[in-house]
């Protein structure tokens, strides 16, 4: 119990658990900057079939024509010329922790990995760099015909599988972060769950970034079929630098009938990282999406997990917070496309400034012509711990037809001096006294994550009031 309880408390936790710098070694990395040679480099360096070649190389073309989008935080000082899109690690994938050399077993042991896996986890992928290091899925999920492998493994493996779902969700079309992504991909995770399959425990991937001035660009398919169930959690770190890195992976899942996906995320990138992540889901009738979204560290953020609702009665409920601290500029949020009848939406977005930090939170929902019946709720709450932040709220709306009926909310505020004065005469500190309302107010997200990753955000929190943060 002593231990437990250790555990658990924030102060004895702090923020070189992920900042420690591994030294930097690889066995390949690709030339810096974007072009046609080296998008061919890191293909045949891959051994790719040549149908992933001609994707890469269409994405590269549309990369090269789109702006930046109008709604982008300014990236201009991320200079693509210098960042190594492609940095192999110096080991290949293994199933067993004990076979990954000492430094990223090491770094893997710190962040907790391992022991997750043995207590909570139905299967782990950890990537570090560019490439998945580690691969491990429990057996009697294989028997149920669950297929949880990295993704250069799955676009070999799984060709019949691959090729009718990759890049259709999210096309490099989407925006020019997405087009960077389909040029440069590596790494990432492929999970497909059978027909009426339900995996009760998580499955896991974990991102770690160590190179400075390197990208990280990985792919997640996930497949679950009609009737099936999973919930898949994304964790991420890197330490910090004092160089820009970059993350632009993607997500593309697929909810077919009846089925449930719950896609949980912890990121925690370093405050030299600009998060230029694309999400998004498809969910066919009766189905289910949710979303649990933690927003913690980088320099930039955009992210804007996308649910279309296909099919008639399906359903999605997004839960996410964001924490900006000094010199952070988080733009995150929701989208929801409504084209089913009688389908439902849940958004429950919060957002934190301190510090000067600026959090906005930037909604889009789109109601369309046959989607009679449709009922949603959106409540973004935003608090401001000083006078010096910033947090804008930017809902967009559009309804098509009108058999809706659909609630929407936004609050900004501060922690009110009764509250914080209050906490003060029963002892606690101002820090302990501001830090424990904001875990309350960001409980709604603590209650949706496993025991473990509410303990990981709490944690992030405090970090956050100690100014240990990146």
């Amino acid at each position: 119990m002593a231990e437990e309880k250790k555990k658990s408390q924030v102060e004895d936790i702090n923020r070189s658990i992920y900042d420690v710098k591994d030294k930097v070694e690889y066995s390949y990395k690709a030339d810096k900057g974007l072009t046609e040679d080296v998008i061919r480099e890191i293909s045949r360096e891959k051994d790719e079939p040549e149908w992933m070649l001609e994707k890469r190389l269409k994405a590269l073309a549309i990369y090269n024509k789109l702006d930046v989008p109008p709604w982008a935080p300014d990236i201009s000082e991320l200079d693509m010329e210098h960042i190594d899109t492609y940095v192999r690690p110096k080991t290949d994938m293994k199933a067993r922790w004990e076979d990954l050399p000492e430094n990223i077993r090491e770094t893997f042991d710190r962040l907790g990995i391992p022991e997750a896996e043995k207590k909570s986890l139905a299967g782990v992928g950890a990537q570090y760099d560019s490439e998945v290091v580690y691969h491990n899925i429990q057996k009697e999920l294989e028997e149920q015909g669950v297929i949880y492998v990295d993704f250069e493994t799955a676009v070999k493996k799984y060709p019949e599988l691959i090729k009718p779902y990759f890049g259709k969700l999210i096309t490099p079309n989407y925006h020019k972060f997405a087009a960077l992504h389909y040029a440069v991909w590596s790494g990432g995770s492929f999970v497909y769950v059978p027909k009426g399959v339900h995996v009760k425990m998580p499955l896991q991937s974990y991102f770690r970034l160590n190179a400075p001035g390197a990208g990280q660009f990985e792919h997640t398919l996930i497949i679950v079929e009609e009737g099936a169930t999973c919930h898949f959690i994304e964790g991420c770190s890197a330490p910090r630098y004092n160089v820009a890195n970059l993350h632009a992976g993607a997500v593309e899942l697929f909810v077919k009938k009846g089925a449930t996906l719950r896609y949980s995320t912890i990121e925690n990138w370093s405050k030299n990282m600009y998060n230029l992540n694309t999400k998004k889901s498809l969910v066919e009738e009766d189905g289910h999406m949710i979303w649990v979204s933690g927003s913690f560290g980088s320099h930039t953020s955009c992210l804007y997990p996308d649910t279309v609702l296909k099919g008639d009665r399906s359903t999605c409920e997004f839960t996410g917070i964001t924490f900006a601290g000094k010199g952070q500029f988080l733009d995150t949020g929701s989208k929801v496309e409504a084209l089913g009848k009688d389908v439902s939406m849940t958004v429950n977005s919060k957002s934190i400034s301190k510090a000067g930090g600026t959090a906005i939170y930037r909604g889009v929902v789109y109601i369309g012509p046959n989607a009679k019946g449709t009922k949603g709720s959106i409540s973004c709450e935003s608090l401001m711990l000083d006078n010096e932040s910033r947090s804008d709220t930017i809902p967009d709306i559009v309804i098509e037809n009108d058999d809706i009926d659909l609630g929407h909310e936004a609050k900004i505020g501060r922690i009110p001096d009764e509250d914080i004065y209050y906490l003060m005469s029963r002892g606690l500190t101002e820090e302990d006294a501001k830090a424990m309302l904001v875990r309350g107010f960001a409980e709604p997200i603590s209650k949706a994550l496993p025991l473990e990753y509410a303990v990981e955000m709490n944690r992030l929190i405090d970090l956050e009031f100690e100014g240990a943060i990146g």
